[in-house]
């Protein structure tokens, strides 16, 4: 028998098991390049298969036969002493082809170093040399092999396997090798013809991206079962293999992409049909139609007022760029999780009215996924499960297969939070993955004004390899500045290798930008004109002007920056007006208080129609700022940036509807600055804190004389001042401004700097993966670690709540539904139990999370252990904070206590 026939690839016992099941290299191969070609021809996105086409010298033949070839030698390095050891009871069926292992290979320390990936990425690129490829396509070619397991290979590391070749093998482990490579490379028409390639990097992405794919299905044993370990390797069998990957594809049966039909006709008529609405707006119309319009399906900026329809637009030009461009599939990224969950039931619904293209997947992608309803249970019983029709014949689905991190961005439609899309452009373990998941779909992301100059150096990097992969991208703002849309439009263009056509003046508003330039939208209906007060920032201050404004009553929002100035102001507000007329909503509940809040905040406040008392107010922090569709009749806000006061004007009178006599006009107040007197003025410290002095400052000088805000059509003027050079405010504020700015642009710089330790490069070409993730962030496991990396730090320490009893015990927290629950302390906690656990999760105060103390809180943390969540997957890894039964803990110096109404405060423990 051939030696190449004996080598082993799959088995229990190289992973310590009592296995008797094993599987054969070439059995392996074969099963995997079945299936690359599958993925290709029956799952892969045409408008990533017509990239990679460009480059490989033909259709869809010329992919499949190189992502086959390329699967088909994926795992080749196995061939090596350094693998083959791991399982001794298998090497021995090696040794009479000569293929001898020595044990003590198996404790040496350098073996791990020497991993079947890099073995294969040498063996592929001497290989193909030998062969008569050039030395670069070798290189790239050999790097997709040595990329297979996410991590790319390193110049030094490959100097490792070259040097060690009784690790690597000699020359009869070459022959091995080589007899794998040209047995796969005979199955593939004009294989030779590959050798004149010259793969641009995001190729060599796209196509490692379908060789992991791959190599995880047929690693699959439910899919592909191993053999019993007495059976011998035998003679290859074609047709064996044709039908274990048929049969294993079959059992898999991933959801074809969508195939949408040409936008044409009434744009009305089809409007009404996908959103049951009358007829399109001007804002609508004028995306439509610019997606209609480009000379390729490019970029789309739409610029308009809060409740303009920005989503239904983006959701329709998306129809329009995936049927020109070949997407199929939709990617739409929102600031928060709860805003990607208001979100997934309007995509689901839009799903719900698509012309019949048969079935679909759908994700909602972000960390707490499974505690959406509407979402989770969708993929735990069988395969996969139904959530809802499309169309008249077909279904979109929630597949078990493409769920979790690392696989739940290859659905077809995909629902997440901005992060999802910003690790794209995170040096991390299998990035490949998430190039590949973004690289067939349209892009859609909201709310692009709200990322910082941190996270925009990730937006843009992604926007860049987005340009690179011809992937269409709609990009949502209301208040948007001009150097911001400029930026956003160039990154685009750089990756597409275009110059875009781009005023860097301001086009007007509401808008449409592409690569081509701006259109500005004719605006119809009447402006809404409010008015604008400002108050002294004190409670007595606030209680009379709303005893005034609600005296015939109505609904009023006050909107803080931080917590706690939430806390004392609906503490204060609830003795004077009682508490049950008083809500308060911020970050610092439960997830599932929060989310209880949130459908209680739009089943009140939300579309005329609901159950909306006839005088309340609602006290609450940024969280009511964005995609919460409230509208109330009074506002009274903290000064802040001025997009974010316009953006929180967007829950003004949003709804026509009947309203009390004194707040029928719109009208908001501003408050958090010390003395509107002083020259400058200075905003309260907590909002300092968050925003900065610079942008604080020239709000309140935008602000400080004008007493009615007119919308939509101020939005764009004040916007663009206050992002502007100009300077802005009495002379006597300019020492302060200057220094204000001075210190904002020095923290920018250092932000800028310091998110780009894990930056992605650009999509150079031409190149090799190899040094493309070095130094990366690793393989964030954690959702948090991924998070933290691209948001800086913003977000705060998470925990999970549980209470002690007075035995020792612990309960589920015993306000919320079903708690005062006993949870097992040294058995595995039930599915249903640790979902309701893993839902009672809270965001400690930045008090407890900044860089000066989160280490000390987390070894703190970390020494309360719990022996049924370490044995739970959904639970383990968690941090816990133990309240007793007054609802209270000491944490780091800290009284913490949480109070249903108020959520969770903290004080120093006196």
């Amino acid at each position: 028998m051939a030696g190449w026939a004996t080598v082993w690839a799959k088995s229990g016992f190289d992973r310590g098991e009592s296995s008797g099941e094993w599987l054969p290299l070439w059995q392996h191969l074969d099963d995997t390049a079945g299936i690359a070609s599958l993925l290709v021809r029956e799952w892969l996105s045409p408008l990533v298969i017509a990239r990679v086409g460009r480059e490989v010298g033909g259709g869809v033949d010329r992919v499949v036969g190189l992502a086959q070839w390329l699967a088909g030698v994926h795992d080749v390095g196995k061939a090596s002493p350094a693998f083959a050891v791991q399982a001794p009871e298998l090497t021995d069926r090696m040794r009479p082809a000569g293929l001898v292992v020595d044990l003590r290979l198996r404790s040496d320390p350098a073996r791990g170093a020497v991993s079947h990936a890099l073995v294969g990425h040498v063996a592929v690129r001497a290989w193909l040399r030998s062969r008569g490829f050039g030395r670069r396509v070798s290189d790239q070619l050999g790097s997709i092999v040595g990329s297979h397991h996410g991590a790319t290979p390193e110049v030094d590391k490959l100097l490792v396997v070259d040097k060690r070749t009784d690790l690597a093998g000699g020359d009869v482990w070459v022959d091995a090798r080589n007899a794998l490579l040209s047995r796969a490379a005979e199955r593939i028409s004009r294989f030779d013809d590959y050798a004149a390639l010259d793969l641009s990097l995001p190729t060599q992405v796209l196509l490692t991206g379908v060789v992991i794919v791959a190599d995880w299905i047929a690693s699959n044993p439910d899919l592909f079962p191993l053999w019993p370990v007495h059976r011998l390797p035998g003679a290859p069998n074609d047709e064996v293999t044709a039908a274990r990957v048929a049969e294993g594809w079959d059992r898999l049966a991933l959801p074809r992409g969508w195939r949408p039909p040409a936008v044409a006709g009434d744009l009305d008529a089809v409007f009404r049909a996908r959103f049951g609405k009358p007829s399109m707006r001007p804002v609508q119309r004028a995306a439509v139609s610019e997606a209609i319009r480009q000379a390729e399906p490019w970029i789309v900026v739409i610029e308009a007022p809060m409740g303009s329809g920005k989503t239904e637009a983006a959701l329709l030009a998306a129809e329009v760029l995936a049927h020109r461009s070949g997407a199929d599939g939709c990617f739409v990224a929102l600031p928060t999780q709860a805003t990607s969950d208001a979100m997934f039931t309007r995509v689901r619904h839009w799903l719900d009215r698509l012309p019949g293209q048969g079935t679909v997947s759908v994700t909602l992608a972000h960390g707490k996924a499974h505690l959406n309803d509407e979402y989770s249970g969708l993929v735990h019983r069988g395969r996969y499960s139904g959530v809802g029709e499309v169309g008249d014949d077909g279904a979109a689905i929630a597949h078990q297969w493409l769920s979790g991190r690392k696989k739940s961005g290859l659905a077809s439609f995909v629902v997440g939070t901005i992060d999802q899309v910003l690790f794209a452009g995170l040096r991390s373990r299998h990035l490949m993955l998430r190039h590949l998941a973004l690289a067939g779909k349209v892009v859609i992301i909201d709310e692009v004004h709200a990322y910082d100059v941190y996270m925009s150096r990730y937006l843009h990097r992604v926007l860049h390899w987005l340009g690179a992969y011809g992937v269409p991208v709609v990009l949502l703002s209301a208040t948007l500045p001009d150097a911001r849309r400029v930026e956003l439009v160039r990154a685009y263009a750089e990756g597409r290798g275009v110059t875009p056509t781009v005023d860097e003046g301001h086009p007007g508003y509401p808008a449409v930008t592409s690569l081509s330039g701006s259109t500005v939208i004719e605006s119809v209906g009447e402006p809404t004109v409010v008015r604008v007060d400002r108050l002294a920032d004190d409670l007595d201050t606030l209680v009379r002007y709303l005893k005034t404004c609600l005296a015939d009553g109505g609904c009023a929002v006050v909107v803080r920056n931080t917590v706690t100035r939430v806390q004392d102001t609906a503490r204060r507000l609830a003795e004077e007006f009682g508490a049950d007329a008083v809500t308060i909503a911020h970050s610092r509940f439960l997830a599932c208080d929060r989310a209880a809040i949130d459908r209680s905040l739009v089943r009140r406040f939300g579309p005329p129609g609901a159950d909306r008392p006839a005088s309340h107010i609602v006290v609450a922090s940024q969280v009511v700022e964005q995609s919460l569709d409230i509208d109330f009749d009074l506002m009274v806000t903290d000064l802040a940036p001025v997009d974010l006061v316009l953006q929180r004007l967007g829950r003004l009178q949003r709804h026509d509807r009947a309203r009390p006599t004194r707040v029928r006009t719109p009208r908001c107040a501003v408050v958090g600055v010390e003395d509107w007197g002083a020259a400058p003025v200075v905003p309260v410290s907590g909002s300092r804190r968050v925003y900065g002095d610079h942008m604080l400052l020239r709000s309140a000088a935008l602000l400080i004389d004008r007493d009615t805000i007119m919308l939509p059509d101020d939005i764009a003027p004040l916007v663009q001042a206050a992002y502007g050079s100009a300077a802005l405010g009495p002379a006597s504020w300019q020492p302060a401004m200057h220094t204000a700015a001075a210190a904002a642009e020095a923290s920018a710089r250092q932000r800028t700097d310091s998110a780009g330790h894990f930056l992605l490069g650009r999509a150079v070409n031409p190149g090799t993966l190899v040094g493309w993730l070095v130094a990366s962030a690793g393989d964030a496991r954690d959702e948090a670690r991924g998070t933290a990396q691209v948001r800086d730090g913003e977000e705060s320490l998470e925990v999970l709540v549980v209470q002690r009893d007075a035995d020792g015990g612990l309960l589920l927290p015993d306000w919320i539904d079903g708690g005062g629950q006993q949870i097992p302390l040294y058995d595995t906690v039930s599915w249903a139990q640790a979902k309701v656990i893993s839902a009672c999760s809270l965001r400690l105060p930045m008090a407890l999370s900044h860089g000066g103390v989160v280490d000390a809180v987390i070894a703190e943390l970390e020494r309360t252990r719990i022996t049924s969540f370490d044995l739970t997957p959904l639970l383990t890894g968690q941090l816990v904070l133990v309240l007793d039964r007054n609802r209270q803990a000491v944490l780091h110096g800290y009284r913490l206590t949480y109070d249903p109404r108020r959520g969770l405060l903290h004080e120093p423990d006196q």
